[in-house]
């Protein structure tokens, strides 16, 4: 009778340490969520924009609570101060000289007197000088200069200044229009412009320099034949003051 040679159970051991260190597929929940398993690690970027919006979020509170207070200075001021905003007239406007070259230079002169008026009994307006300039649709005939002064509490004030130009160049449209003007029946008409900035003085608190534009329109003029100098129409004339603010590169 034939002895039978039976297998140890050493190879069935290394067969199943086998098995074990390479799993079947699908694995099981115990594979997939091993010990073995790198941790999770939230994303730089995550934390990035969590702080991003919580500084946006602080700012948007900081830039409203400073409105806030803001408005609520500017209403005390206003109760106490009750400001009004200053008024302008052209008072008189006198041209000697209005000639346009065939060449299309221009040479102007003109006398000016404004009258300021500031109505406010508490407030007292520092402005710096004053760029004055006449337009007549839109074409600029002359320009000049009003120099710094002081404007009192309830104070009316005369500016008186020339106004002129001297052999300025214009292109054709401007030229094509001006000469227009000239041949009108009912006169030239013209605007004034002035621009500024302006110092608000009230008891010991002085304001920051804001830019202001007056601009006055409705002047007619006829230019004068000879040597004696055309008085304009001001009867109509209207002017209007804004407060001109700007932002960066945007002026409101």
């Amino acid at each position: 009778m034939t002895d039978r040679v039976y297998p140890s159970a050493k190879p069935a051991v290394n067969g199943a340490a086998k098995g074990a260190a390479n799993p079947a597929f699908p694995a099981t929940k115990a594979q997939l969520y091993s010990n073995t398993r790198p941790a999770y690690r939230p994303q730089p970027n995550r934390r990035r924009r969590s702080r991003l919006c919580s500084c946006c979020l602080w700012l948007t509170l900081v830039i409203l609570l400073l409105l806030v207070f803001a408005a609520i200075a500017g209403a005390i001021l206003y109760v106490l101060y009750r400001p009004q905003r200053p008024s302008f007239s052209v008072t008189s406007l006198k041209l000697s000289t209005l000639n346009l070259t065939s060449s299309s230079r221009l040479n102007s002169r003109f006398d000016i007197i404004v009258t300021a008026r500031n109505p406010n009994k508490k407030l007292v307006y520092m402005y710096n000088p004053m760029t004055l300039s006449i337009y007549s649709d839109d074409v600029d005939i002359g320009d000049g200069v009003i120099p710094s002064f002081v404007h009192g509490k309830k104070n009316t004030t005369v500016l008186k200044t020339k106004i002129a130009s001297t052999a300025k160049e214009l292109d054709s449209s401007a030229a094509s229009s001006l000469r227009k003007g000239l041949k009108s029946k009912s006169g030239l008409p013209l605007k004034v412009r002035l621009d500024t900035k302006v110092k608000v003085k009230a008891d010991g608190l002085k304001t920051p320099k804001v830019r202001v534009r007056v601009s006055c329109d409705g002047i007619r003029v006829t230019p004068p034949t000879g040597k004696t100098p055309a008085t304009a129409s001001t009867s109509n004339a209207k002017c209007k003051v804004d407060v001109r603010i700007k932002i960066w590169k945007w002026t409101f």
